[in-house]
């Protein structure tokens, strides 16, 4: 049985189950690595060292994970829960809320923590049009943001799907050839190491500066994939499971390239400046500059502009994903649950760019001290969701025990521990850690001192599994044959896995293997 097509909204949510492999999987890379990618990494490692990798190396297995575990699953069950088209309208359905708190307290968590990562974003882009463009920083915030703005309006999610796999692209290009540009102009690899080497051995050491603690709060990056909405939407938005694996892989190794050329911007960067100290002046005012210097020094104006156009792509690919999420929450989850259940399609339209409208200001708001660091306030907004959305994500798709009042424990411990203990700061560990294991906890054990859940809660939770697992081995058996038999598979699956089913499909593996 395929995988259906879902309609909506072009400014709300999903745009139905429309994404391929190849889109899914770099639209899913360009929402995930915003500016910070180019801004906040390249200038944590041009001032640390090597030993700021570690963050690499947990958002990568956190990534491979949240593909392997979530992705599939995910998109079978929005569908079966009512089609879902949120976040929050999966937690309703998926635990048959009938009295909305789930969706309320998760729109709640979605709204807080994505105005302060939209601020991330906005800061990003008067980073690049202040520094490009020699503006005052308020003129760029704005300037920055209005560009995002009407980007959303033209588009919706379908065309900012699409638009984020060149965007992915271009921002991996840039990654890759920054670096490499860098070395060349120091003599080559082995010179550039030669000469960090004498500004600062310690910065070739990974573990240089590093306690367990610190660490463990670099590794905990990971997690936070697990609940980010805007992530969690593009799989959503997936044509069906069976381009889930092929998405991995081209979204690992773009994230491998993305990353690794990242850390080479600042590592080797540190490396340029130390030979022409008089262009170090940007830098030493703010290292998150480390890029945009770096593309305006060495290449010529118009591939300088190429390259500094990946940050602008990396912030208005991520910038507006999280605006429609948040669009598509007040709209779906508030305004049309609660306030105008019969509103139609051009009312829900105009309503949610009215809500872009508003985010953006708010965003604009809090983006508005010079002073703001990318790389802080996405630290921040990615700990709230990681803790208050990634143990209930996770447990939802494979415990049929959790129950709606296990999942409104986990979303309010995990958001309510992330905003004390960024505030306390206690052992300087990072956030996200804490809040991700008090939620998982609160689920287990609010779940198993509750009633359990319902028998058609239970029943579709089976389903699902049962779906999941039959679109899961066909996918895997037309991987396994020839192109001539994939359309006898095909057949043989509109049978939904009867006996004849399997018979048919058992002689097509005969026949064309």
């Amino acid at each position: 049985m395929p995988i259906s097509t879902r309609e909506t909204t072009p400014t709300t949510s999903s745009a139905g189950a429309v994404s391929g492999g190849i889109v899914t999987a770099l639209s899913v890379g360009a929402s995930d690595m915003s500016g910070w990618l180019l801004m906040g990494v390249p200038g944590s490692v041009y001032l640390f060292g090597i030993s700021q990798s570690w963050i690499a190396i947990g958002l990568t297995i956190g990534a491979y994970l949240n593909w392997q575990l979530v992705a599939a699953r995910l998109r079978v069950y929005t569908e079966k829960a009512h089609n879902s088209l949120t976040l929050p309208d999966y937690f309703t359905h998926r635990f048959e809320d009938k009295g909305n708190l789930l969706r309320i307290i998760a729109a709640v968590v979605i709204l807080i923590f994505f105005t302060i990562y939209c601020a991330s974003g906005v800061v990003a882009g008067a980073r690049l049009f202040e520094n490009t463009f020699h503006m005052d920083y308020e003129t760029a915030l704005i300037i920055g943001a209005a560009a995002t703005i009407l980007y959303v309006f033209i588009g919706g999610f379908l065309a900012v799907s699409w638009t984020d796999t060149i965007q992915a692209s271009i921002m991996c290009i840039a990654l890759v050839v920054t670096p490499i540009a860098v070395c060349m102009d120091a003599g080559g690899f082995f010179e550039s190491i030669e000469q960090i080497r004498s500004i600062n051995p310690k910065m070739l050491d990974i573990m240089e500066g590093q306690t367990a603690v610190g660490i463990i709060s670099l590794l905990a990056w990971g997690l936070g994939y697990f609940g980010q909405p805007h992530i969690l939407v593009r799989f959503m938005a997936a044509k069906s499971i069976a381009v889930i694996p092929n998405a991995r892989r081209v979204g690992i190794i773009w994230m491998i390239f993305c990353l690794a050329g990242a850390i080479g911007v600042g590592f080797f960067g540190a490396a340029y400046f130390s030979l022409h100290p008089a262009d170090a002046g940007l830098v030493q005012e703010n290292n998150e500059r480390v890029f945009i210097v770096l593309s305006s020094l060495l290449f010529n104006p118009w591939i300088a502009g190429l390259l500094m156009s990946a940050i602008l792509a990396a912030v208005m690919s991520t910038l507006s994903c999280q605006l429609l999420v948040c669009s598509s929450t007040l709209t779906e989850d508030f305004y049309h649950t609660f306030v105008r259940p019969k509103a139609s399609q051009r009312e829900l339209v105009w309503f949610g760019r009215s809500m872009v409208l508003l985010i953006s200001v708010l965003a604009i708001w809090l983006a508005s001290d010079p002073e703001s660091l990318v790389f802080s306030l996405v630290s921040y907004a990615w700990a709230g969701f990681g803790a208050a959305f990634g143990p209930v994500i996770l447990l939802s798709l494979w415990w049929s025990r959790m129950t709606r009042n296990g999942a409104l424990a986990g979303i309010v411990t995990g958001a309510a521990t992330v905003l004390v203990w960024n505030h306390f700061a206690w052992f300087g560990l990072y956030e996200i850690l804490p809040g991700f294991v008090f939620a998982s906890i609160a689920i287990v054990v609010v779940s198993l001192l509750d009633k359990a859940p319902s028998k058609a809660v239970a029943e579709r939770h089976e389903s699902v599994l049962a779906e999941f697992r039959r679109l899961e081995a066909e996918t895997r058996a037309e991987s396994a044959l020839g192109p001539a038999a994939r359309p006898m598979l095909r057949v043989c699956s509109t049978l939904n896995g009867n006996v004849a089913a399997k018979r048919i499909f058992q002689t097509a593996s005969r026949t064309f293997c």
